[in-house]
Parts: structure tokens; C-alpha cells; sequence
């Protein structure tokens, strides 16, 4: 089995490569699997999943609502009564829950980035002033001023994605103390 795998010339994505005789073949790339091909963290992702089952529902929400009317008042002959409906409902559902779709509700996600931030922010910054006047209402002593700013400047960094930023001082450096720990 490994003969075989020495055999075959390396596939190049767009290109051209040389096979084992000199003379250079042509392959085809492999097809992009995601037009977003960005890293998120795993509530990043589910925050996507969420937007994308939204999408499906809203696209399918005529068959939803039939299963729904036909399921009504009914508890152990669901299966047997609403088999149709059940039916066009997971097609339908099934016919628009497609990678595409997907990419398209990936794509949505990024777009309503600055609103999410935007919301958060203004949350935070109303909290930091509902616990000023509480604490000014109780007569409790005000925050460390420094404590206070380091959240604001907390709420004024972009939201991550996609790995680790640069650190200040570290030029070529994209992923923190790893490539530091390879370099020893």
C-alpha cells in the first residue's frame, strides 16, 4: 500500500505537477469545502448553527406549521396520523439544510459582527453605570478607577476569530508562545 501512495505524483492545488518520469501532469484543485474557510471557536460555531437552523425553519415554515396544526392534540398517534406531513416537512427541511446554505447563514454571521458588538458594548457600558449608581445608592465605597478602565478598554477590542492575534513587540509572531517554545 505504501508503493502505491510513492507511486502517484503529488496533487498541487491549481497547478501542474511532475510526475516520476519528468514530463509534468495536469491536475484539477480540490474543491474549497467552505467559502469561509476561517476558524471559530465552538460558540462562534454554535452562534452560526443557530442563524443557519433559523434559516431553514424560515425557508420550510409552511410544512413546519402543517406538521404542527396535525400533531396538535394528539400524543401516540403523531407517527401514524402526521406521516405525510412529517414527511414534506424533514424533505423540505432536507432540501435547504445544504452546505451552501450554510455558508450563506456563515456569511450573515460576519456580516451582523459590528451589531453584535455594538449591543454588547452598550450592555456592558449600562451595567458599569447601573453598579456606580448602586453603590453611590448604598453609600458603598466607588470602584478602583484603574479596574473600571481596564474594562472599558475590554469592551473597545474586536471580537477574535480566526487564531491569535499579534502581541505588541512580536513582529512576525501570529501564534503566541508556541512558535516561542519551537524556537528554543
Amino acid at each position: 500500500m505504501a508503493t502505491m501512495a510513492a507511486q502517484q505524483p503529488p496533487i498541487v492545488p491549481g497547478g501542474s505537477s511532475k510526475s516520476n518520469n519528468g514530463r509534468e501532469t495536469e491536475h484539477r484543485s480540490l474543491p474549497m469545502p467552505s467559502r469561509n474557510p476561517l476558524p471559530l471557536s465552538a460558540s462562534q460555531e454554535a452562534q452560526v448553527r443557530e442563524v443557519f437552523n433559523e434559516r431553514v425553519r424560515k425557508q420550510c415554515a409552511d410544512e413546519i406549521k402543517a406538521f404542527a396544526d396535525c400533531a396538535r392534540n394528539r400524543t401516540l398517534t403523531i407517527p401514524f396520523a402526521c406521516r405525510e406531513s412529517s414527511r414534506r416537512m424533514n424533505g423540505c427541511m432536507l432540501a435547504y439544510a445544504t452546505p451552501e446554505e450554510h455558508d450563506r447563514a456563515r456569511e450573515q454571521w460576519f456580516a451582523q459582527r459590528q451589531q453584535r458588538a455594538r449591543e454588547r458594548e452598550q450592555k456592558e457600558r449600562r451595567k458599569l453605570e447601573q453598579e456606580a449608581f448602586h453603590r453611590e445608592w448604598w453609600g458603598l465605597p466607588p470602584r478602583d478607577p484603574d479596574e473600571v478602565k481596564k474594562e472599558l478598554e475590554k469592551l473597545g477590542r474586536a471580537e477574535r476569530f480566526g487564531g491569535l492575534t499579534r502581541r505588541p513587540g512580536e513582529e512576525g509572531n501570529t501564534r503566541g508562545k508556541d512558535a516561542e517554545t519551537e524556537r528554543r
